[in-house]
């Protein structure tokens, strides 16, 4: 048979199957995919083959199709191996606060990055609209400016007096939808206001697999009654970079790599080499000095700051 999975704790997966039946299921064994080295083998959002085990409501998977994308981050555990977040999206929407808390520019920016790199597309949804004053708007009009010039869309919400939720719906209509963001930004107040008979509640204990989600990143995915999934994730802490080299890394900022092919070396790093298109840019006032910051960031390393 084949399904969708749909929750994951790790030891256990929620297959929905394309009759909409709901089987947990294991993986038996070691579970490998080519090319792949991740703390958790599948994720949410992946589509696989499971088959029932005798005498019992639970399945095993078998087997996993082809991944159109996925989105990864370095695992929370000392082993700092990449985690697979989700898998087949559609879309990335970060949910974004600028106070309460805080969702810093940096942290942004890894993410657009990571979005890049798998070839997903992202967008910021900058929440609590109605906390807002006239200094917390002109910042956020300022944050708006420095995503929306290099080509990422950028959409106000209030979950909590419903702002702009029809524009949100909109956006999400027949689409597979990941949500993320920091703890504490209203990303499962925003879920519950997409889908009100969902009542979502955080880090809730699983009853089918008796475990909670620990201190692991794992995704829960919703079928939205309009057509499409939400999966949402529970709030992200920090988001380090996995699995870009540094010679690469420019190609997954866009205004960088639109000028790349202008500097004078092939090898540009973007730091200090005569004839680098993006420093002029940088200079001239064409690429905001808080991007180059967070590429510097994660070209040096230190890519897990909030």
């Amino acid at each position: 048979m084949q399904g969708l999975i749909i929750k994951s704790t790790g030891s256990w997966y929620q297959v929905q199957s394309t009759d909409g039946q709901k089987t947990d299921c294991r993986i038996k064994g070691k579970f490998r995919i080519k090319g792949i080295t991740t703390t958790n083998p599948l994720a949410v959002g992946d589509v696989v083959d499971f088959e029932m085990e005798p005498d019992q409501e639970t399945g095993v998977i078998t087997d996993l199709h082809p991944r159109r994308n996925y989105i990864i981050r370095k695992s929370i555990n000392l082993s700092k191996q990449g985690q697979i977040i989700a898998a087949n999206l559609d879309q990335a929407m970060l949910v974004v606060t600028l106070a309460s808390p805080r969702t810093s520019l940096g942290f942004i920016d890894r993410f657009l990055v990571t979005a890049e790199a798998y070839d997903i597309q992202a967008k910021l949804i900058f929440n609590k609209l109605d906390l807002f004053s006239e200094d917390g708007l002109e910042i956020l009009a300022d944050y708006k400016a420095i995503y929306e010039n290099i080509g990422y869309p950028c959409y106000e919400v209030s979950a909590l007096d419903g702002t702009n939720i029809e524009q949100l719906q909109e956006l999400i209509k027949d689409k597979v939808t990941l949500f993320s963001g920091h703890s504490g930004v209203g990303k499962s107040s925003l879920i519950n206001v997409l889908l009100p008979d969902l009542d979502l509640r955080t880090h809730q204990v699983s009853d089918w697999s008796d475990k909670g989600m620990h201190t692991t990143t794992f995704a829960e995915m919703f079928e939205l009654p309009q057509g499409g999934f939400i999966i949402d994730t529970p709030g992200i802490r920090e988001l380090g970079v996995i699995d870009i080299e540094k010679q690469e890394l420019s190609h997954f900022f866009p205004e960088m790599r639109e000028r790349m092919h202008d500097c004078r070396f092939h090898n540009c790093r973007h730091i200090n080499e005569p004839g680098c298109a993006v420093l002029v840019a940088l200079e001239d006032g064409e690429i905001e000095l808080s991007r180059y910051e967070s590429y510097l960031s994660i070209y040096n390393g230190n890519d897990t700051r909030a």
